[in-house]
């Protein structure tokens, strides 16, 4: 089986049909490539591109220009998130189609709830084809 939670205890224990139960609290933060974001993955699935995850955002902090190569859904828990198009703030749900792109920035930070059907692609210089995951 390709799907997986990262660093979830006991998992290679669980029956293939097993539910898996993430006590999202003991999974660790992990950096991403961009400042001042770090992401707790919840869910992956590496073959088919699955991504459920948390990601804090510090005050301030953007992710690049970057395209959606399939659909991207994102709650926002705390705070908001702003693009060229509007703002999401707590409490609130987004979601981009296929082949759409942006930049986003959270001015006040923010902590979102994102599932990505396919990783998303940075199209800035310095990020240049690398994937959140």
């Amino acid at each position: 089986m390709t799907a997986v939670t990262p660093m979830l205890k006991d998992q290679d224990s669980l029956a293939p049909l097993d539910s898996r139960y993430v006590d999202v609290a003991q999974l660790p933060w992990k950096p991403t490539p961009c400042d001042g974001i770090d992401m707790r993955v919840l869910f992956q699935d590496d073959d088919r591109g699955l991504l459920t995850a948390l990601f804090r955002w510090a005050p301030g902090s953007s992710l690049p220009l970057h395209e959606h190569v399939d659909i991207e859904q994102t709650y926002v828990l705390e705070g908001s998130i702003v693009d060229d198009e509007g703002e999401v703030t707590a409490g609130n749900f987004v979601w981009r189609p296929s082949g759409s792109s942006h930049t986003a920035t959270a001015p006040n930070g923010a902590l979102i709830l994102a599932t990505f059907l396919k990783p998303n692609i940075f199209l800035t210089d310095e990020l240049s084809g690398q994937q959140l995951k």
